[in-house]
């Protein structure tokens, strides 16, 4: 593909040449995360914003010529992306926002912002003729890559931590998919699917092994940055674990910016759990991360060793951002928060970019005066457990309208 340089080692910086099967980088092993490298200016030529006006496809497949995919059955596939970007009006006043903006991709079609990796991953296994793909999760990337897998009559091996929560778990199970729960935590469940894969020759689909998945996830920006028109927001917020989102979320401004579409990238606040926030650590003290235990509800980025931690660092570094942290109790606030002011339901690791922009508020690392756009990645029907937490248990009463008289309904309504 013309569009297509290669390869660019994130340890040792060296470019390689294109090849499909090309994982990381020979020199370094199996630590040396790849990235992409395209060549902006023949996109120049092939790619402006005529041609997103003139584009009736709204999915992420729209952006198929900014991606390294060939392009092959990919109207066949689930409708992943285009998902709505809200202007808030409520959300925005409550925490004194002159503009707020957020990204629902808790409606992709399998309820995370992972369909848009796992898409991909589907994508690239069809090109090279694979059918069994497999990779290990806590959760999203998971029950994402069974459904994508599912629709295109792939088989899955899904390796999960026995944390993982049941609905995510359901959802495996529904679509398909062998699913092996491990009795560790993510670092052993992800050590585990690795041995697997090497020994059974299946397609990976590990976000930080695989360099093609972080172009699956950049779609997010993308899509932001036409739903605003190519004016892109001060601060973009997202919630970080294992760092291949937020990886993706810097490297589809970068890209854009590259060829001409915005005249700027914008700074990214990334969100960790305080139970588990090696990311966080390493970026403010700059140095490698250190593992950490995985102690916090939002399991989907409950991620002690993360596996793509140089992408991680330098997105948000490069986009001049930061890092912040917030507890299990801020969580759980922001769940509630967002869906009795907005009417978006997100799970745990959905909202905690909404708990660090409120928190990063109150810092003052961000101002009123910026504008923002937060992406919940994912839908909070996964994790009913934790709403109930979030949100308290319902009013139980006898089968007689009396009943009601003595709580004094009306009085305590919300």
């Amino acid at each position: 593909m013309k569009k297509l340089l290669g390869f660019t080692c994130t340890i040792c910086n060296k470019d390689l040449e294109w090849n499909p099967s090309t994982y990381t980088c020979p020199s370094c092993g199996t630590e040396g995360i790849l990235d992409v490298k395209y060549d902006y200016e023949f996109l120049k030529g092939h790619i402006d914003k005529k041609y997103f006006a003139e584009n009736k496809n709204y999915t992420m497949w729209r952006y198929a010529p900014l991606m390294s995919i060939e392009g092959k059955k990919l109207k066949q596939t689930l409708k992943v992306g285009w998902t709505p970007l809200y202007r808030s009006e409520r959300l925005a006043k409550h925490l004194g926002l002159e503009k707020l903006y957020i990204k629902d991709d808790g409606l992709n079609p399998t309820g995370s912002l992972k369909d848009r990796a796992s898409a991909v991953a589907v994508a690239k296994a069809m090109e090279a003729g694979w059918d069994t793909i497999a990779c290990s999760s806590t959760g999203n990337a998971a029950s994402s890559l069974a459904g994508n897998a599912a629709s295109m009559g792939l088989k899955t091996v899904i390796f999960v931590p026995e944390r993982a929560p049941q609905g995510k778990v359901a959802q495996l199970l529904i679509y398909g998919a062998n699913v092996i729960s491990v009795k560790g935590n993510y670092q052993q469940t992800f050590e585990m699917s690795a041995a697997a894969i090497e020994k059974w020759g299946w397609y990976n689909r590990n976000a930080a092994i695989n360099p093609h998945l972080v172009e699956g996830k950049k779609t997010v920006s993308l899509e932001i940055a036409e739903q605003l028109e190519w004016q892109v927001p001060d601060w973009v917020v997202v919630s970080v674990g294992d760092g291949c989102t937020v990886a993706g979320v810097y490297k589809g401004f970068y890209d854009l910016h590259q060829i001409g579409l915005i005249d700027r990238i914008p700074k990214i606040l990334a969100v960790q759990a305080a139970g588990c926030s090696p990311l966080y650590k390493a970026f403010l003290e700059n140095k490698p991360f250190e593992p950490t235990e995985e102690n916090t509800i939002a399991d989907s980025i409950a991620v002690g060793v993360p596996r793509n931690p140089i992408k991680a660092l330098r997105a948000v570094k490069d986009s001049q951002g930061t890092y912040i942290t917030v507890t299990d109790e801020e969580i759980l606030a922001a769940m509630k928060l967002l869906g009795s002011l907005e009417g978006i339901f997100g799970e745990p690791a959905g909202v905690t970019g909404l708990a660090g922009l409120i928190k990063a508020l109150q810092e003052q690392t961000i101002v009123s005066t910026e504008s923002v756009a937060f992406i919940c990645t994912g839908n909070g029907l996964k994790d009913v457990q934790n709403a109930i937490q979030a949100a308290g248990e319902p009013l139980k009463l006898e089968p007689d309208v009396k009943e009601l008289d003595k709580i004094d309904l009306f009085h305590n309504m919300k």
